[in-house]
């Protein structure tokens, strides 16, 4: 007898049993991708033509640039010529609660502004909505209401529900309570030039005044709050 050892075959690989996911499966994945590609292009090129200069095709579709930039994806920066903040703002609210007994509740001040401050500082992450929401809000109300506080356009509406409803959400969730109206107070203080530290310029440098402007009583949508 021959004592080489015999030759063993390799083991036969078992066939897989899985099957390919189906037709319907493969069809909805594939739509889904392509509808998600096809949406951030389109929101890519409508932000492109609303920073772009104006030009004929951003003014042909001015309407429907506004209907899906504001108020979510504004856009306020300027690469070449940079607007920085003049002034400091101070945003609070207050809110208005009629019990059942028909009597009415005024709550005290809430400082908004305080809060997005108090998240922003020693963060050295701090997130976009807490750096600019509350803050956008507000200067794209102003471009919208120039004096009596009445919305005279879509767009004016717009920012005014968008500035209630910010509001009214985060007196909700960090007061709490029930209310069915607000009321904003914005203290505005320009920020004054940088003045020597001694000499004539020093001496006549004045402290410059804040203007407190007090917007309408609004009416939120529903009784917020626990």
């Amino acid at each position: 007898m021959d004592d080489y050892p015999q030759q063993l075959s390799p083991p036969s690989t078992p066939k897989s049993t899985e099957r390919p996911p189906p037709a319907y499966l493969r069809a909805a994945t594939t739509a889904a991708v392509f509808l998600c590609l096809v949406t951030a292009l389109v929101h890519v090129f409508l932000v492109f033509l609303h920073v772009a200069p104006p030009n004929s095709l951003s003014q042909r579709y001015s309407r429907q640039i506004t209907a899906w930039v504001f108020p979510l994806f504004e856009q306020n920066w300027r690469l070449f010529a940079p607007d920085p903040e003049s002034v400091n703002r101070k945003i609070s609210v207050r809110s208005l609660h009629t019990a059942p007994d028909r009597t009415v509740h005024v709550s005290d001040w809430f400082d908004l502004t305080a809060v997005d401050d108090s998240a922003v500082e020693h963060n050295p992450f701090p997130s976009h909505t807490t750096q600019n929401m509350l803050r956008r809000a507000w200067s794209s109300y102003l471009e919208s209401h120039v004096v009596d506080d009445q919305p005279r356009s879509p767009r004016g509406l717009m920012t005014q529900r968008y500035l209630t409803n910010i509001a009214s959400e985060r007196l909700a969730a960090l007061r709490g309570g029930s209310f069915e109206t607000i009321q904003l107070r914005v203290v505005t203080v320009p920020i004054a030039a940088p003045t020597p530290a001694s000499g004539a310029g020093a001496a006549s440098a004045k402290p410059r005044t804040a203007d407190t402007r007090y917007l309408p009583w609004w009416k939120v949508e529903a009784s917020r709050g626990n």
